[in-house]
């Protein structure tokens, strides 16, 4: 890897575990081997919001030509957010993008996806069934955010009828990860989830 990415991607680590962040576990960041170029990130949820409580992993890429270019990264804890797709973790963010800057650093974007998990941004979705939900029925877009949190983030909260539900389907041979995706995407009608499940 080129050596100004190595040597700044070490700057920039010994910057995360100082930050008062870390001392109040809300932002983590751990390398996978020594090379620098791939990295575990972690995210507390953040307080007031349906995934606190939670912890979300990140799968952080560093590219050659960093700090030119961002980082890649997606969640690898499933997450109902309109703006991180519930199937790939894809997050759709302008610094991740065309916003980058050489100036942020892995701090700026952990600290950016937690504000991102506060206030969503439906109007530019990467998950157009979860923006809309979100849009349309913002109380069951949080009852479903933090039924996910729950159950993919270690989160509080779990939802009785929720779990039953899924396990409803889960008991038709439904994978449960499949399960929960269908109920929350037709905000947890078990019949019309049955339906597109078997169609």
């Amino acid at each position: 890897m080129a050596n100004i990415a190595a040597q700044r991607i070490k700057r920039e680590f010994k910057e995360v575990i100082k930050s008062e962040e870390v001392a109040k576990c809300a932002i983590r960041l751990e390398l996978i081997g020594d090379s620098f170029t791939e990295l575990r990130g972690e995210i507390g949820g953040p307080p007031d919001t349906p995934y606190e409580g939670g912890l979300f992993v990140l799968e952080i890429k560093i590219p050659e030509t960093y700090p030119f270019n961002p980082p890649k990264v997606r969640f690898v804890t499933k997450i109902w957010h309109p703006n991180i797709s519930s199937v790939t973790g894809a997050i759709c963010l302008d610094i991740l993008k065309d916003q980058w800057a050489a100036a942020m650093t892995l701090r700026t974007v952990l600290l950016s996806l937690q504000a991102l998990m506060a206030s969503p941004e439906p109007d530019d979705p990467q998950d157009a069934v979860v923006a809309k939900q979100f849009k349309e029925n913002e109380e069951m877009f949080r009852l479903t955010a933090r039924y996910w949190t729950s159950e993919y983030a270690g989160g509080p909260n779990q939802n009785q009828d929720f779990q039953r539900k899924v396990q409803r389907l889960i008991d038709m041979g439904i994978e449960s990860d499949r399960a929960c995706v269908a109920l929350s995407a037709y905000n947890w009608d078990l019949e019309r989830a049955t339906e597109q499940l078997f169609s």
